[in-house]
């Protein structure tokens, strides 16, 4: 329970903070953070913007915890954590961002720069708004809204920005587990605003096992008039791919919690192969996206996988490599009843007066991070599934009535 006068001081200041969320929309737009794997410099740039932000807002030092990436220019790869004292000492209250991004894209599906912010019919347009800035602004302005109004949490308040949540959070979350376990108590309350709908009706609590599977197909490069002369690697890998379309034949169960309810397994990315039509390809190169429900292990699908792709050796006379690119079993889920996922669940009946219930996910988050290392983790929001399409937005009033969520939760005893 919380005292409601109090409750609505923070609510109100929030709602005074509008302005003040959507400049920091734009300027972390203009501050592309791609990882190294996405053709980028990493997220240094914008991490320290942050730093000198939350100083300016009023915000105690931030802590850094920075895994090394030689790859980047600076070296690094930054993940900060600030803290707000609260009356409980014993419990932090997370809510855990990440400042990375993804490529725009195709650019000419944008209506405008992807990194220059536009705010039209409630809603702000760029690359990174919703995924995960939204909530970035969301849960800093919540924060901040007790420091301006001079309340004191009833809980200490945490708000962690990871790095490298697009590429794996091997540079991110995994590394801060890894080095700066101190930071976190089995008692704290860690959200993750990761997932969830346009109602925020939804809790993630359970996701399924990843598997990212770079397909190399090698055959005999040669002149297209005399294709007896090599090994069309494209035609073998085309054929490789109808084949895998049996995966969901073959793990085919369903269970409701998820959503969707089965394993699904998708062609995503494709390299070059030969630059002129008339060369007949000796390399092709393609990738499997595959979210599986947990009743599978991923090393079962790898097999079936391997087998499908012998059968394309044998009969193209090929030989095809299979290399995962990200392979991980789902960790144990959150309990449905954890206190993370009971305050959370009040803190959005009192701000969106929508019943949150329980749910797994098809796709990974980073909770599941947390809870490999048995943290209880929730993952919630309300926004629009504007996650990596062009013309990328969020609803100002999802950002805005997220952090009233956010500073509920702050409010909690």
């Amino acid at each position: 329970m919380i005292e409601d006068r109090t409750f609505e001081r923070i609510r109100s200041r929030i709602d005074g903070y509008l302005p003040d969320m959507i400049r920091l929309q734009a300027a972390l737009t203009a501050i592309p953070a791609l990882a190294p794997e996405n053709g980028g410099d990493g997220e240094m740039k914008k991490a320290a913007f942050l730093v000198e932000t939350l100083r300016k807002m009023g915000f105690p030092p931030a802590e850094s915890c920075n895994a090394p990436d030689s790859r980047v220019s600076d070296g690094a790869r930054p993940n900060i954590a600030v803290r707000i004292p609260g009356r409980n000492a014993d419990r932090t209250v997370w809510v855990m961002t990440h400042t990375d991004i993804v490529p725009p894209g195709e650019l000419k599906l944008w209506e405008r720069d992807p990194y220059e912010c536009w705010v039209r019919d409630g809603r702000v347009y760029g690359r990174g708004t919703e995924d995960n800035q939204q909530d970035l602004v969301a849960s800093i302005f919540a924060a901040k809204a007790f420091l301006d109004e001079g309340i004191v949490p009833e809980s200490t308040i945490g708000i962690l920005l990871a790095a490298d949540e697009e590429t794996g959070s091997g540079y991110g979350l995994d590394y801060v587990l890894e080095t700066r376990r101190d930071w976190f108590r089995m008692t704290d309350h860690i959200v993750v605003p990761d997932a969830g709908n346009e109602e925020g009706s939804m809790i993630e609590v359970a996701e399924k096992s990843v598997l990212w599977l770079r397909v190399r197909v090698s055959g005999k490069q040669c002149h297209a008039s005399r294709p007896a002369l090599g090994k069309n690697a494209f035609r073998a890998a085309s054929h490789l791919v109808v084949r895998l379309d049996g995966l969901a034949g073959i793990y085919g169960a369903r269970d409701p919690l998820y959503d969707p309810p089965e394993s699904t397994f998708e062609p995503t990315k494709k390299e070059a192969n030969v630059p002129n039509v008339n060369t007949i390809p000796g390399e092709d190169v393609f990738y499997l996206d595959c979210r599986i429900l947990p009743v599978y292990p991923v090393d079962d699908v790898l097999a079936t996988i391997r087998g499908m792709a012998d059968e394309a050796e044998r009969q193209f006379g090929v030989t095809i490599a299979l290399e995962p690119v990200q392979k991980s079993d789902a960790p144990p889920p959150t309990a449905h009843d954890a206190p993370v996922v009971r305050a959370l669940a009040e803190a959005v009946r009192a701000v969106y007066g929508v019943t949150a219930a329980p749910r797994g996910v098809g796709g990974g988050t980073v909770a599941a991070v947390f809870r490999k290392y048995g943290y209880p983790a929730a993952v919630w929001s309300r926004y629009c599934h504007m996650a990596h399409q062009p013309n990328e937005y969020c609803l100002i009033e999802n950002m805005v009535g997220n952090a009233k969520v956010y500073a509920h939760l702050f409010l909690q005893k």
